[in-house]
């Protein structure tokens, strides 16, 4: 919830605008974020595997905190394209480590089975503490601007690592066996994911949904095109994460449906997306939410199935090369913005659910 509760969040993309980028710079920006992903995500996976996944959280939330603060010194194209290098590492270094860090947490204590339920709960939470960040961004925006909620962001990220290093870890490996080599478990964990045909599977359907999250950094600009006040943003997007955190909830407590239902679902979501892209209302902020419940209840039980199909020592490489693909696919949001904004990014949820009911056949 500390990483999550930044009010820099819902302001962010505002701040590009209103430090006079255009809507092309400020995708070059989220791509520059993304690119830093594509070529750390994997090796940062191994080395989670390799020395400690706790710590690996723990420096990711540094680096977040620096990009911050290059942000607010050098408030410019080039001081948010290096604070995003930034951000892009640590991103990098906790997507992978973290989901290790749970599954194998669970499995240490023989509660595997419990990790959708888990994963559910910890999706909403981090959901949820968008709430006192949007209530926290305005207060904070209209005391102090941008540079009020970027130091506060700061201080968050720094109390996150220092929470992060308290956390328990399982060990990696008995006792009794020697610890793998850093590239020994690179490979391992890329082998893994290439090599089994429904773990293969499971990491291009998390590698595709979770890019559709990219679409969440234009929700503020979303927002202010459809007709609400720039200080009221963060505010009239409150629904959202709670139609999230509610989605992710209730998948927790749910057997896992085929992917043949999943794809149904998200199919359902781009529908109402495509809905309130016609209305171009402020109201249609709603339809967002419920667009946004839907796509969180598909993704936690995509991101269970690739957990549960990881065999090997290597989960959080496993993982990063997900979230490698997911950087990758995050283009295509980013594209589909560009070219036709919320009307593109709805086809496109549209052909990941012609995908996703297609992985369900194949299996």
């Amino acid at each position: 919830m500390l990483s999550d509760v930044l009010p820099i969040y819902p302001l962010y993309a505002l701040l590009f605008a209103d430090s006079g980028l255009d809507g092309a710079q400020i995708s070059v920006l989220l791509a520059v974020w993304s690119a830093v992903g594509i070529v750390a995500e994997v090796p940062t996976g191994a080395l989670a595997d390799r020395f400690s996944r706790r710590t690996a959280l723990a420096v990711a939330g540094v680096l977040q905190a620096l990009g911050y603060v290059l942000w607010i010194a050098l408030p410019g194209f080039a001081g948010f394209a290096a604070g995003f290098v930034l951000w892009g590492l640590g991103g990098a270094l906790a997507s992978g480590a973290f989901e290790a860090l749970v599954y194998d947490g669970l499995a240490a204590r023989g509660e595997a089975a419990a990790y959708p339920r888990l994963l559910g709960h910890v999706r909403a939470a981090g959901l949820l503490a968008q709430l006192p960040a949007a209530g926290g961004a305005t207060v904070l925006f209209a005391v102090g601007g941008y540079a009020l909620a970027g130091w506060v962001s700061v201080a968050l990220c720094l109390a996150s690592s220092a929470v992060a290093l308290r956390l328990p870890e399982a060990p990696t490996a008995e006792d009794d066996e020697p610890e793998p080599g850093y590239v020994d478990l690179l490979r391992a964990g890329v082998a893994e994911a290439a090599s089994s045909p429904p773990l293969r599977s499971a990491v291009l359907v998390v590698a595709l949904l979770e890019g559709l999250d990219a679409f969440e950094e234009y929700f503020p600009l979303l927002a202010r095109a459809w007709g609400v006040p720039t200080a009221a943003v963060p505010l009239a997007m409150v629904a959202i994460p709670l139609a999230g955190a509610l989605g992710a909830l209730v998948a927790g407590r749910r057997r896992p449906p085929g992917a043949r239902r999943l794809g149904g679902v998200l199919g359902t979501a781009a529908v109402v997306l495509l809905a309130a892209a016609l209305a171009h209302r402020a109201g249609g902020m709603a339809a967002v939410a419920v667009f946004y419940g839907l796509y969180r209840y598909v993704l936690v039980f995509a991101e269970a199935r690739l957990q549960d199909e990881v065999r090997g020592p290597a989960r959080a490489t496993v993982t990063s090369v997900a979230g490698l693909g997911s950087e990758l696919s995050a283009f295509a949001v980013y594209a589909a913005w560009a070219l036709g904004e919320a009307w593109a990014v709805g086809a496109l949820v549209l052909v990941a659910a012609g995908f996703l009911t297609r992985s369900g056949r194949r299996q």
